[in-house]
């Protein structure tokens, strides 16, 4: 794909790594972020990532930072957003692009459950407003769900999977504007089930961790699902299922468990405690080891399609 202008909203989390990957794929790409701090830390930032996967330093210098929206998407032919997941400040972004983007750019949402339904409601051309949910951190993690709401065109789908696709993501298409659309609705599925059973006391958060990584999370970056289903066999998929369906957690809304931790200021790890106890060493030790274990998987997949 040719060199496009793109735009970001938000340099945050999420703005800097869609940014950084953008770039990376030959991209221009303008970030509006109007807090100063997070504008004045964004290089450096981009710069970890770049050191992270042995990058050329030439991508840094297609990333410009903006503190007023309009420079930033200036001629853009994609515009990506990625500002806090509060719905009345994205339909309030999303109008203001529409003053300032041509009629035929590709509105995109980086909202993790948030339908674009909701927040492109009130603009005049529906059909170009897209979700597309990037996972953290998105420089790293291939996954991009293309959401196609009930008024995107076939037309911004196809380019939008065209764009992701040259950029070495893995983009995904989703067929219906859902709250967690695909990947969040089956990763609060699993931890519905993991909080109920250590509410429980079948076993303890630390157990539960050990009996997905080392157990069927072993496999499941090489065998979804329904994959593992129809390897084993729907009989006795089913047979299983008659057993358990009756027993899986039936909570509604958030289980107490859960409320109770956060009521009570046990956050996780910033707060040093949530479903398991924390030192900051030990907290640390957790992103570096999933830091690294997701770049070593950014260079063996640039291996070997490079191969």
């Amino acid at each position: 794909m040719d060199n496009l202008k793109i735009g970001v909203i938000g340099g945050g989390l999420m703005g800097h790594g869609i940014a950084y990957l953008l770039a990376a794929a030959g991209h221009d790409v303008g970030v509006f972020e109007p807090a100063a701090e997070i504008r004045a830390s964004l290089p450096q930032r981009l710069a970890s990532i770049r050191d992270l996967l042995d990058d050329d330093g030439a991508v840094l210098t297609r990333i410009s930072a903006h503190d007023r929206l309009a420079p930033a998407v200036k001629d853009a032919t994609f515009v990506f957003e990625a500002a806090p997941e509060k719905l009345p400040l994205k339909q309030t972004i999303f109008a203001e692009l529409e003053g300032v983007t041509a009629p035929d750019t590709i509105l995109a949402s980086n909202s993790s459950a948030i339908p674009t339904t909701e927040i492109g409601r009130e603009l005049k051309r529906r059909d170009r407003v897209i979700g597309t949910h990037f996972w953290n951190p998105p420089h790293l993690v291939p996954l991009v769900e293309v959401i196609q709401n009930e008024k995107t065109s076939d037309a911004a789908v196809a380019r939008t999977l065209e764009l992701l696709a040259a950029a070495g993501k893995t983009p995904v298409h989703v067929r219906r504007d859902i709250p967690g659309f695909v990947g969040n609705r089956l990763q609060h599925a699993l931890k519905r089930e993991a909080i109920a059973l250590v509410a429980a006391g079948v076993c303890d958060a630390e157990t539960l961790d050990t009996v997905v990584k080392a157990g069927f999370g072993a496999r499941m970056a090489v065998l979804g699902p329904m994959e593992q289903s129809d390897l084993v066999g729907l009989d006795l998929s089913l047979d299983i299922s008659e057993v358990l369906a009756a027993h899986l957690d039936r909570t509604a809304g958030p289980h107490p468990f859960l409320r109770a931790k956060v009521a009570a200021g046990k956050l996780g790890m910033k707060t040093g405690e949530g479903f398991r106890t924390w030192t900051p060493a030990q907290a640390d030790e957790v992103r570096e080891r999933l830091r690294r274990f997701l770049a070593n998987q950014a260079q063996g997949r640039r291996r070997q399609s490079a191969s």
